[in-house]
This record gives structure tokens, C-alpha cells and sequence, in this order.
């Protein structure tokens, strides 16, 4: 049923153009649209909703504003980065009457996101990640984002408490700022327990792509990694093969205990749900949305999964005392002195980055004490 009003969705404006123009309703327009209480809200996912990852989280925080009052949700998952998500946002503008639409995917903000908002100006888009700049893209576009390397550090807090090898490992897609942040952040974590421990990096080149993220496991805990996280679109076949092999694994995007009960110590995950919100209801108050819309675990964007059994008491205790830190907003992963993994001096002993710091959404160095190459 899914795929069969996929196909539909994307091929109506090919068949039914003209018919749509002309049973159009006048005055239900996207900008009045917006300004009313009742409000039609596009989602759009690369992958299936149930991944245990990336879509998901989406989906959950997606089902949060689906039970707000007026707002009608339209979605569709599985869509490629590819001129089939402009036919799907067109779709959802022309078809079901979307005056807020979210293409959650990296890859379908340019060209495809920023082809839509300039053919429909009237509609809103808001996309997940750091692509968006002031004076460079359209007023109806924009972007939001969390400090998901915050919950990677405490990732790395617990990663640091259970390795025995002293070797934590990363399965990482595609070696862009965001996926280097997180990398370098779950070391730093783990190093805040114990300085001598290193972090094995492998990079799939895809962000879905299940032979190669097995195998990236595989190879890891033949290395001698004891603990592994990731930055994939689903980490199931991640944390799964690593649950097989007998290492303890962190979860990202959602919660995916229930694939590995007793390796599972922790996860960053998503909390979707609290920044859509928000943007719907200054939509439907007819208030101006963010177009640069950021925020980490004080603010409610990111979250932690329970901590599970393979964490120690002195595990818990640092884990909890980072959390606690987090929450007032003062904790600083990327501080002085810092080198990257080149040995050449990337953060002066005297400076602190603020979690917010718009430096760190073009990282592009891998610290020291990660044995992997970005080249």
C-alpha cells in the first residue's frame, strides 16, 4: 500500500496537472494556509520509517505533531535523492495542500529542495542538517539541526568505562563535517576516562548500506575493538553484528536496545518531537519560522537512550556527572589543547569551542588518538 501511493504521489502532476488546476479551492492557498490553525505538514524520508535509525527518529517526532489539534500529516518514506523528492514535494504542495514541508534527507536540499522553494515561495521547507545560509538561500527555506556530538561524548563516557582493549571503534557513511564531529567527539569521551584509549574509524561511503557496515563491524572487532558506535542511517546491522561478535555497542538516532539487550550501554538519539513542535505551532500561530534553528540536550533536541546493564557503577556515576553537565549547558567536547591525528595543533590550550559554534559545522580534521583518514 505504501509503495503503490508512493508511485501515485509522484506521478500525479505528470497525469493530473490540469485537472488539479482546475478543482483547485479558491482562497486555500500555502500562505493562508499557514497563518490558520488547520495546517497540512509534509515528511519525507530516504528509508523506511521502522529503520531503528535515522527515519525513524523523524517518524516518532512526525507522530508527536500528528496528535496535535489541526494538523494533518502527510508522509512518504523511501525516497531516493533524486528528482523523485521534488515530484514528491510537489505533490504534497498541489495534491494534499502542504504549506510546510520537511525533506528530512541530506542529500535533498540541493539541488532539489532549493528547486522547489523557489517554484512554490509561498510554501515553507525547513531541512535537517547544516546546509542552510543566511544571504545565500531562499527566505522560505531553512534548516535545523541539534549537537548530537554532545550525546556521542557521553557515548564515548560509557564506550570509555567498558572497553577492556582500550580500543573503541566507528562505523561511519560519509566523512562530512557532522559525521567527523561525532567521530571525534565519542573519543574524546572515552579519553576523558582513560587518555591512552583510540578510536578505529572505517567509512562506508554510504549512508545505508548493509554489506558494508557488517563488514566495517567485522573488521573492527577482528582489530581487537571491544565497543563501537556509528553515524549511519540504521544502525542495526551495526549494532547487531557487534552485539554478535560479543562487544558492547552505542546506539545513535534511536533507541535500538531492544536489538542487543545486554551489550547496549547507551545511545544518542534524536528527540524530533520537541523542535517539531515547535515549529508548528508558530506556524499556526502565523509566526515567523526559524531559518536557523539549532539546540543540543539542554535545549531538548538530542537525548540519551537508559543506560544498560554492561555499565559499570563508576560508569554510571561519570556518565550521569557529563549528562548533568550537559543539561546546564556548560560542557565543552572541543577544547584546548587539541590535536588532530596528523599531530598538527587544531585547538590552543586557551580556548574552549561553545557548543554552538558555527566553526564546528565545517570540521574537518580527525583528532588525535583516531586511527582512520577522511581523505
Amino acid at each position: 500500500m505504501t509503495k503503490l501511493l508512493s508511485m501515485n504521489r509522484r506521478n500525479f502532476l505528470q497525469v493530473s496537472a490540469a485537472g488539479l488546476a482546475a478543482s483547485a479551492l479558491p482562497g486555500l492557498t500555502p500562505t493562508t494556509a499557514l497563518a490558520q490553525t488547520a495546517l497540512t505538514v509534509g515528511f519525507i524520508y530516504v528509508g523506511p520509517k521502522d529503520d531503528y535509525g535515522y527515519n525513524q527518529a523523524h517518524a516518532e517526532g512526525a507522530a508527536v505533531i500528528k496528535a496535535m489539534p489541526g494538523v494533518t500529516l502527510v508522509e512518504e518514506e523511501n525516497v531516493p535523492e533524486t528528482v523523485d523528492v521534488q515530484k514528491t514535494m510537489e505533490s504534497m504542495i498541489n495534491l494534499d495542500g502542504a504549506s510546510l514541508v520537511f525533506p528530512t534527507s541530506f542529500g535533498y536540499f540541493d539541488p532539489h529542495m532549493l528547486a522547489m522553494a523557489a517554484k512554490y515561495p509561498d510554501t515553507q521547507f525547513r531541512h535537517c542538517g547544516g546546509l542552510w545560509q543566511a544571504g545565500k538561500h531562499p527566505a522560505n527555506t531553512g534548516s535545523y539541526f541539534g549537537y548530537i556530538h554532545q550525546g556521542q561524548y557521553l557515548n564515548g563516557v560509557a564506550a570509555g568505562n567498558a572497553t577492556k582493549s582500550k580500543k573503541i571503534g566507528f562505523v561511519a557513511a560519509k566523512p562530512i563535517p557532522q559525521v567527523v564531529q561525532n567521530v571525534n567527539a565519542f573519543l574524546l569521551g572515552a579519553r576523558s576516562v582513560d587518555p591512552t584509549i583510540t578510536c578505529q574509524v572505517i567509512f562506508t561511503g554510504e549512508w545505508s548500506l548493509a554489506i558494508k557496515e557488517a563488514e566495517a563491524t567485522n573488521a573492527l572487532v577482528d582489530q581487537g575493538v571491544d565497543v563501537i558506535t556509528c553515524h549511519v542511517d540504521s544502525p542495526k546491522v551495526v549494532v547487531e553484528t557487534a552485539a554478535g561478535r560479543g562487544a558492547f555497542v552505542c546506539g545513535y538516532h534511536a533507541d535500538q536496545s531492544p536489538l542487543a539487550p545486554e551489550k547496549y550501554l547507551t545511545g544518542a538519539e534524536w528527540a524530533w518531537g520537541n523542535v517539531y513542535t515547535d515549529f508548528i505551532k508558530k506556524a499556526q500561530a502565523g509566526e515567523k519560522l526559524g531559518n536557523f534553528v539549532r539546540g543540543g540536550l539542554k535545549d531538548g533536541f538530542v537525548k540519551m537512550s537508559p543506560l544498560g546493564p554492561g555499565v559499570s557503577e563508576k560508569g554510571r556515576k561519570m556518565f550521569d556527572a557529563a549528562l548533568a553537565e550537559a543539561m546546564t549547558g556548560k560542557l565543552s567536547v572541543f577544547k584546548g589543547p587539541l590535536k588532530d591525528n596528523k599531530g598538527n595543533a587544531v585547538i590552543a590550550a586557551d580556548k574552549a569551542y561553545a557548543e554552538d559554534a558555527i566553526d564546528l559545522e565545517s570540521m574537518a580534521y580527525l583528532v588525535e588518538g583516531v586511527v582512520g583518514s577522511t581523505s
